[in-house]
């Protein structure tokens, strides 16, 4: 009963924010901006929305096994961007190739920096957990600035150049083709955790070690397993997302700000929240900065809308509400 009722606010919690979301789209049209201009901006707000989900995403798997943010995850992005940059341009391999190859690497350097340098600290404060990981954001930035220079590059595309037709909008097709991929990368992880044995024991890892340890269950090789799919699934979302910016060691600085903030509004230990928040997250940022009516507002709208939701739900849309004993 608890539990139905729970589920019922949390569901009635993220229709009121894509009412609100809605809502705002209807402005815009009544400003005159036209309903072809407030679809063209849902659908590329939910495009870039999915990059920042999936980054979120990321953001919470490591999260929910560890109570630390990895400020180093956009980092490690951009360092796997790279990898897979060099891979076509000067190994010319195919994109999808390179794309599979860089989610390899990118799952065995989150590996081997659980096991090297997570590990050890493991144990540690959380702030020197959070030091830890903003060392390695320094280190990434720095190797990756010494290894490919600073001058911004060009990332090639799988998607062609022009744009696509749906109704009467016209969508680039870079947009489409990354809301395609990383929606099935998505679901790939969802069906992981709750189709696979391997998955469950990640979750049951995630949620209570100590029962996890007295089933039989490695946590450590869990929290292993934690960090390499959150490092895949943002070199992922990096080599999606770099046609739309300028490769340069510091493209993923302000995608991972969002990313945190849609993990945020969605709810740090709520993996599908975190996902709807990027979502939210896109769809007001592409609002806000495609708008007219609203011309002239920086992108902190969005991360207003975000302060008011915490205000009134602080553990996110459709984060756990834990309550502790005095």
């Amino acid at each position: 009963m608890v539990r139905t009722r729970a589920l019922a606010i949390q569901t009635a919690t993220v229709l009121a924010v894509l009412g609100a979301v809605y809502l705002v789209l209807f402005i815009l049209k009544l400003a005159g901006q036209g309903q072809t201009f407030a679809l063209q901006q849902l659908i590329s707000g939910i495009a870039i929305g999915a990059i920042y989900g999936a980054v979120a995403l990321a953001l919470v798997l490591i999260y929910r096994s560890t109570d630390v943010i990895n400020f180093a995850q956009g980092e490690m992005a951009t360092f796997c961007t790279f990898v897979s940059w060099s891979l076509i341009t000067q190994n010319h391999l195919p994109f999808w190739g390179a794309f599979f190859v860089t989610m390899v690497i990118g799952a065995i350097l989150g590996a081997l920096l659980q096991k090297v340098v997570i590990a050890p600290v493991e144990n540690a404060p959380v702030l020197t957990v959070i030091i830890v990981t903003l060392g390695l954001f320094e280190a990434f930035n720095s190797g990756t600035n010494f290894i490919w220079q600073s001058q911004p590059k060009s990332y090639p595309t799988p998607f062609g150049a022009g744009n696509v037709k749906i109704f009467s909008a016209a969508i680039a097709k870079s947009d489409l083709g990354s809301l395609v991929v990383i929606l099935i990368v998505m679901l790939l992880v969802y069906l992981f955790f709750s189709r696979t044995r391997l998955g469950l024991a990640s979750r049951a890892a995630a949620q209570n070690p100590l029962a996890a340890r007295l089933c039989g269950v490695s946590v450590s090789a869990m929290l292993t397993l934690g960090w390499a799919l959150a490092a895949a699934v943002g070199a992922a979302a990096g080599m999606l997302v770099a046609n739309k910016l300028t490769l340069d060691p510091n493209m993923m600085i302000g995608v991972l700000l969002y990313a945190f903030a849609a993990a945020v509004l969605g709810g740090l230990d709520n993996p599908v929240g975190a996902v709807v928040g990027g979502f939210v997250i896109g769809i007001i940022q592409n609002v806000v900065v495609g708008s007219d009516l609203l011309k002239g507002i920086p992108d902190f709208v969005a991360f207003l809308v975000i302060v008011i939701a915490l205000a009134i739900r602080p553990s996110g849309l459709l984060g756990r509400q834990v309550v502790k004993k005095v």
